[in-house]
């Protein structure tokens, strides 16, 4: 799907962060803003691949070089860092 473009790299993400959270009220979610939680992803557009299976449903993804969560590095090179930083959110929270 990737290799045929039919959507800009940053149409895909905006329609995976800012999109929803707009549309299901979560308020300082889905954009990199003054304010905002720290969610973020690093990802190499290039080589990103979900490598997940149904014999190993819980795979890393290629191509993700870090994952922060309200603030906390969750995810480097490569490795898990354990941190449960996450939590479930309700419309209109933060």
């Amino acid at each position: 799907m990737r290799d045929e473009r039919r959507l800009a790299l940053e149409t895909a993400v905006a329609k995976m962060t800012s999109l929803p959270a707009e549309r299901f009220g979560l308020v300082g979610r889905g954009r990199i803003e003054a304010g905002a939680a720290a969610d973020l992803v690093v990802f190499d557009p290039g080589t990103i691949a979900d490598t997940a299976t149904y014999e190993r449903p819980h795979a890393f993804a290629d191509g993700v070089e870090l994952v922060v969560v309200n603030g906390e590095i969750g995810f480097e090179a490569g490795t898990d860092r354990a941190a449960r930083a996450g939590r479930a959110l309700r419309r209109g929270e933060r």
